[in-house]
């Protein structure tokens, strides 16, 4: 057992998403969103590094001393996944830890609209997750891909960086591909996925132009792809993806998307006040023959009308997820508020007139 697993085991009992070890500081954990002290004493760098290099591969810590960041995957068994990034600042080495949960929550579970059942079960196409860092997009993914693995017959390959969610091969085949580990990067793991016989193809970060050309170019062929973009709404999501491109080429990527994009899911997470847990509202764009003609004629502004209109559909604007959420009485009015769009919408529920900009 590594010395640092005892903080892991910690991290599991306390409920907390996130563990930071860093030269000069007490560990620390992230436990419903509020950064919360270890009693531990103040962490010294050689102790810290000697710690870390413990569990890190060895061709992992090659490119941290090269680089000073780097990301891996390390797992206790019968406890957690957990997601490393290890990192160099003022007072030496720091790393963040992410627990990734053994378990895979379903869709019912996580209390997701039906509809990422019928994402899950498409043919071919782009979904796209998105939201915030921590946000809860890789959980919300993988249990459509759960979804998916067990309701269908097909070739699933994930590729990400690193690993999180582990799905065992049920009625579909599942392989998981490692950015530095197993492929180069994003793209050359696209590239090649389209030579082996994929159906569904999970790529874990569009960060790139290549990478999200290559997404496209895989979701117009009869694949079906799911991505994750850092964006906050669906239509800032329609925009990101075209303004990658160069500009004498967006007319022809608004067209490609509008046929290619079939969903965005844009979440944020919340903390809830009547249990000590979170919750997620989300946002749900589904592209719809007048959906698709917005992408087209570059009218994005109008999306969010179009949701208002589409609820027959399942798709809901954020506002009108967080506002469900508020008047469950599961969140507060402040965290409404400042995560909201429209903030004129929630103003009214505030104990305290908003602070004025």
């Amino acid at each position: 057992m590594a010395k640092i697993d005892a903080f892991f085991n910690l991290m599991h009992k306390q409920g907390a998403s996130d563990l930071h070890l860093v030269s000069g500081s007490q560990p620390i954990l992230r436990i419903r969103g509020e950064m919360q002290r270890v009693e531990y004493k103040v962490l010294e760098n050689d102790e810290l590094k000697a710690m870390l290099y413990e569990i890190a591969p060895e061709e992992k810590v090659k490119v941290f001393e090269e680089t000073g960041d780097v990301d891996f995957g390390y797992e206790i068994p019968s406890l957690a996944r957990y997601r490393a990034n290890f990192f160099r600042q003022k007072y030496g080495v720091g790393a963040v830890f992410r627990e990734i949960p053994s378990d895979i929550l379903t869709i019912e579970q996580l209390g997701l609209p039906p509809v990422c059942k019928k994402f899950a079960m498409l043919q071919k196409g782009l979904v796209l997750v998105t939201g915030p860092t921590g946000s809860g997009k890789s959980t919300t993914l993988a249990s459509i891909i759960d979804y998916a693995n067990k309701m269908r017959k097909d070739h699933i390959i994930t590729v990400e960086d690193p690993i999180e969610f582990v799905h065992k091969s049920q009625g579909c085949v599942v392989n998981h591909r490692e950015i530095g580990t197993h492929t180069k990067s994003f793209a050359a793991a696209l590239r090649g996925a389209l030579r082996e016989d994929p159906d569904i193809i999970l790529v874990g970060e569009m960060r790139d132009l290549e990478t999200i050309q290559l997404a496209l170019e895989a979701a117009s062929t009869g694949h079906l792809v799911f991505g994750t973009l850092h964006t906050t709404s669906a239509p800032k999501t329609v925009d990101r993806v075209v303004d990658v491109f160069p500009a004498n080429q967006q007319a022809q990527i608004r067209t490609t998307l509008s046929e290619s994009l079939k969903g965005v899911v844009a979440q944020n997470l919340f903390k809830r006040i009547d249990i000590k847990s979170r919750c997620a509202a989300l946002e749900i764009l589904i592209v719809t023959y007048a959906v698709s003609n917005l992408i087209r004629e570059a009218k994005t502004h109008q999306l969010p009308s179009a949701m208002q209109t589409g609820r027959k559909f399942g798709m809901q604007t954020l506002d009108d997820a967080i506002m469900e959420l508020l008047l469950k009485k599961w969140i507060s009015p402040e965290d409404a508020y400042d995560k909201s769009i429209d903030k004129q919408k929630f103003a009214q529920y505030l104990k305290e007139p908003p602070p004025d900009f």
